[in-house]
């Protein structure tokens, strides 16, 4: 078993981190254009980062629809203390989709896996029936369903949830609304009906990279105000997206204007959204699929 997968819940984790080597081929949307961080990041890049804003541990997501990334993470994280687990990708619409999740989920730092729903040129993807092998192979090795999804996407995830309603589900970047042109209100009801399904919770991260440059609080707060009113403290996961996070001020600037937008909680709060709640939602496995993930049933 990998050595963080029974992690004490008051560990600060990074629940959204990402490693990449460029020479790999397979990140179709990482191109020069993207300036600082079209280079490669290591775990000995991210360790200092760590160090000085005290967190203990990482979620290591995937980066590229391949699953030979998947299989490379599981290595470096088997190799990287900090990394208490890998959200790997998988191939949802291939036949033999069953028989992939499996042999991947053999590997136990796998907590999660995560399609690409984002570069899909159908929107109704997520709900196509030849899917549904794939989400009941994840379910059945209690993986979690990371989302990676859009504004829009949000009611095609409504009806998978309804389907599947005893799936873990991370939605991603708050499902990066669309904050530089100032959307909030179609993207918070649509939210409102993804936390009404108790197993639903969500990210804090990716918010800075869908804001105006250098945008503070005061752009930021609405948004991450109704995130944590919709999932609360229990259900609301800290990630900084990082090496993409440098493109809007760096990881330091980000967890510092996420720790100022929640320094109103009390201690406890804080500490399960800085680490808790991605520690009972990605590394406690026992029970998952039948209790809610904020530890008490919504209504």
């Amino acid at each position: 078993m990998h050595p963080a997968r029974n992690s004490d819940r008051t560990r600060t984790i990074d629940a959204h981190q990402h490693f990449w080597r460029i020479t790999r081929g397979d990140y179709g949307w990482l191109t020069p254009e993207l300036g600082a961080i079209y280079r490669d990041f290591g775990p000995s890049d991210l360790g200092p980062i760590l160090m000085r804003r005290c967190i203990d541990a990482t979620i290591l997501v995937q980066a590229a629809p391949t699953v030979a990334e998947t299989r490379w993470l599981l290595e470096l994280a088997a190799a990287t203390p900090f990394v208490a687990g890998v959200v790997g990708w998988a191939p949802f619409d291939a036949p033999d989709s069953a028989d992939c999740i499996g042999a991947l989920a053999a590997d136990r730092a796998l907590v999660g896996l995560r399609p690409m729903v984002q570069d899909e040129a159908d929107d109704d993807w997520l709900i196509r029936p030849a899917l549904r092998s794939a989400f009941d192979t994840l379910i059945a090795h209690d993986l979690v369903f990371d989302a990676l999804v859009l504004p829009r996407h949000l009611p095609r995830l409504a009806r998978l949830l309804d389907r599947h309603p005893e799936m873990a589900v991370v939605v991603d970047h708050g499902a990066k609304p669309r904050i530089r042109e100032g959307g909030i209100e179609q993207w918070r009801a649509d939210m409102a009906v993804i936390a009404s399904h108790p197993r639903a919770t969500c990210k804090l991260s990716g918010l800075v990279t869908q804001a105006p440059d250098g945008a503070g609080l005061d752009v930021l707060r609405p948004y991450i105000a109704a995130l944590l009113e919709l999932f609360g403290p229990r259900r609301l996961i800290w990630g900084s997206d990082w090496p993409v996070v440098e493109m809007a001020g760096g990881y330091d600037r980000w967890h510092g204007l996420s720790q100022q937008a929640l320094v109103d909680l009390d201690a406890a709060s804080r500490a399960d959204v800085f680490g808790g709640n991605a520690a009972r939602v990605y590394l406690d496995t026992r029970g998952r699929a039948s209790a809610p993930i904020g530890g008490q049933r919504m209504e």
